[in-house]
């Protein structure tokens, strides 16, 4: 593969197709209330997924930046009282943000179609189809890459200074895991327990998110002897509901 479709429906397997048709069980699953993160594999094109999972690691994984977020110390020596504990977002991934259309990553992006397959229509329908609502026609896309060690800390997303975003959002993560990863996994709260766990590194595995919704995701663990080789890539995008517009957090990065 030289080239990411243009549309994203030419991403998709027979049941991926279905799906963006509506003629499938998971259309509108997230329209449930009590449903709020779907994992479904086989929605991907098992070969394109290979392939593409190949082309960003030629084109892509050079610009990408990096964010190393640690706990910080103030966390624990600043607290005052036992079970105090404050704990902000913590992560550790490179990324690729498409917000201003400049810089290498966007540049590389656009050579190779990543930006011009999950800005297409389709993707836009498919993640309309999963959440069983009109979505805003104009919605944010990021590439993450987890190496060995790379987390993101529990944390919600909820983005209460913007209006848009204030009552809730879709995320749709395509999940492009390499062979050389041996296990990683998204944890998930229900009924305010962290008590759900999926694995997010089944290589084309999609997963759904209405938020906000508090979870994390564990370290990414290399098989033995493979660490310089495993990499998880998550492309996605963040719809609004109709009527908002999406603007990009102050932070500029929200993996």
């Amino acid at each position: 593969m030289r080239k990411f479709p243009a549309e994203f429906e030419t991403f998709l397997s027979p049941a991926g197709r279905r799906l963006l048709a509506g003629a499938s069980p998971l259309a509108g699953a997230l329209a449930d209330p009590r449903r709020r993160f779907l994992a479904a594999n086989g929605l991907l094109d098992g070969a394109k997924v290979r392939a593409a999972r190949r082309l960003l690691e030629r084109a892509l994984l050079p610009h990408l930046s990096r964010i190393d977020r640690p706990i910080p110390p103030e966390a624990t020596w600043e607290m005052t009282e036992n079970y105090g504990e404050l704990l902000p977002k913590t992560m550790r991934v490179s990324t690729a943000t498409f917000e201003r259309r400049r810089g290498r990553a966007w540049d590389a992006a656009e050579a190779i179609g990543l930006s011009t397959m999950l800005r297409s229509a389709s993707f836009h329908a498919f993640a309309q189809a999963l959440a069983g609502r009109k979505l805003a026609r104009h919605w944010g896309i990021q590439a993450l890459c987890y190496g060995p060690g790379d987390y993101a800390g529990p944390h919600n997303d909820h983005q209460p200074e913007n209006p848009a975003a204030a009552h809730g959002y879709v995320d749709i993560h395509l999940s492009l895991a390499g062979p050389a990863v041996a296990h990683q996994f998204l944890v998930y709260a229900v009924a305010g327990y962290f008590t759900k766990i999926e694995s997010v590194a089944r290589p084309g595995r999609i997963t759904a998110y209405r938020l906000p919704l508090w979870h994390y995701t564990t370290p990414l663990v290399a098989k033995k002897g493979r660490e310089a080789d495993a990499r998880r890539w998550v492309l996605l995008g963040t719809f609004l509901y109709t009527g908002g517009e999406y603007r990009k957090p102050a932070s500029g990065r929200r993996p």
